[in-house]
């Protein structure tokens, strides 16, 4: 049995209900459309959002944000530059970065729990072990329910997209709070445009209409409910002007190659995009981190290339329309790599030590947290844990974080369970 979600604290239909009594003996029916409307708009502009760049695979700390030149053991081939932060120094192939850094703050002293892909993946995107009792709505996802809503039911684009991955699940959430995903940004995005005509779509549209809500009589659930409700979500987006933010074509060729064309660095543009049109949370997926062969070629000639150009110019652009202030960007993956290099000159799954990076939505920027040993180890200083992390996430994001939802099974679920925010970067 599936019980209603419980909404944050204070938020019941009753109450809703009340407030919009109150409010619509005081104003003409017009006059209060008219501001709800000016109060949306004022909203989207005001809205916090969140880009979270993933890492699938599992990106290596010691090549990235973490260096170590002065293990023999654990080093590597890369070396460390300095940044526009002094004292800070990242990879040499991280130059664009560098040039940002008073804009990021990094982690470098997060330990987890997951050495496996899927498990760290479900970790890293939900704040929670893998449990087979619940399956717990994605950081996205929530961000969807708790931001996205806000903006009203007019607004027609999702609220969480997914760029070149599909994106984790929303839970107990339901279906309307699930990733929108966009398998290619540099192809036409899928399901966007009817391959039919209009009458012919009307009329199945309807169809469909009369048989879902048929079915939702019969008491069939949320789910059913949820599926309708997505339905009527993705035909109001078909037929909206927002859907332009899909489209890299607007945007000029200097700015197309300031990220870079390729998948990932076309997904920041389209991220980018996205917010500035109202999106709450997008995720863009950059692949191929599981190094365990010849990692420094790899990240040499292919990952941090093209890391560079994307993250660098989503920062640089950002900042420059004046919405980063607003904009959190998160860049993690499942997990790190092992300090060690192993025969096959790669490193292998390391969760004890590693870092995130994390720019925007009013982080302090120019910081570092937490330390590793000489060789890269162990933590040293300031261990953080994933429920930080979220809890930092959620209060960058003005998400309270006793926020707490119930379960199908009635069990109570916190967003942050036993997390504190990272006061250096709040």
């Amino acid at each position: 049995m599936f019980d209603r979600l419980l909404t944050p604290r204070g938020m019941s239909r009753r109450h809703f209900l009340g407030h919009l009594a109150t409010t619509s003996m005081a104003f003409p029916a017009a006059s209060f459309l008219g501001a709800l409307r000016a109060n949306a708009q004022e909203m989207r502009r005001n809205q916090k959002h969140c880009i979270l760049l993933w890492m699938g695979g599992g990106p290596s700390q010691l090549d990235t944000w973490d260096l170590k030149p002065e293990s023999p053991r654990n080093g590597g081939e890369f070396k460390p530059i300095d940044t526009t932060v002094p004292g800070i120094q990242i990879s040499e192939h991280l130059p664009t970065v560098a040039q940002h850094m008073q804009h990021l703050s990094l982690i470098r002293s997060l330990s987890t729990s997951e050495g496996n892909h899927d498990r760290g993946t479900y970790l890293m995107h939900t704040g929670w072990q893998p449990n087979p009792t619940v399956v717990h709505p994605s950081f996205g996802s929530i961000c969807s329910f708790e931001l996205g809503t806000r903006l009203g039911d007019d607004f027609p684009l999702p609220h969480f997209v997914s760029i070149n991955r599909p994106g984790e699940s929303a839970g107990f959430l339901g279906m309307s709070h699930a990733p929108f995903v966009v398998s290619n940004p540099n192809g036409q995005i899928e399901n966007l445009k009817p391959n039919v005509d209009t009458a012919r779509l009307n009329r199945r549209v309807q169809m469909l209409g009369l048989v879902e809500d048929r079915f939702i009589a019969q008491n069939r659930g949320p789910a059913a409910v949820g599926h309708r409700d997505v339905y009527g979500k993705t035909m109001k987006m078909m037929n909206s002007a927002y859907t332009r933010a899909f489209d890299l074509a607007n945007e000029p060729d200097t700015v197309r190659d300031a990220y870079g064309r390729s998948s990932f660095g076309s997904g920041c543009l389209m991220a980018r995009r996205l917010v500035q049109a109202g999106v709450t949370f997008v995720e863009v997926g950059l692949g191929g981190w599981d190094n365990h062969d010849d990692i420094f070629r790899i990240l040499r000639e292919q990952r941090l290339p093209e890391l560079d150009k994307g993250m660098g110019a989503l920062i640089a652009d950002l900042n420059r329309l004046g919405m980063l202030q607003n904009t959190l960007i998160v860049w993690m993956g499942e997990f790190g790599r092992t300090p060690r290099i192993n025969q096959n000159g790669g490193r292998d799954h390391w969760p004890r030590s590693w870092s995130v990076a994390l720019a925007g939505g009013g982080i302090k920027g120019g910081q570092v947290v937490g330390a590793t040993d000489s060789d890269g180890i162990d933590v040293v200083d300031r261990q953080v844990g994933v429920m930080d992390l979220i809890a930092t996430m959620c209060t960058a994001l003005g998400i309270h974080v006793d926020t707490e939802y119930t379960t199908p099974l009635g069990r109570p679920m916190r967003v942050v369970e036993g997390g504190t925010p990272i006061t250096e970067l709040i």
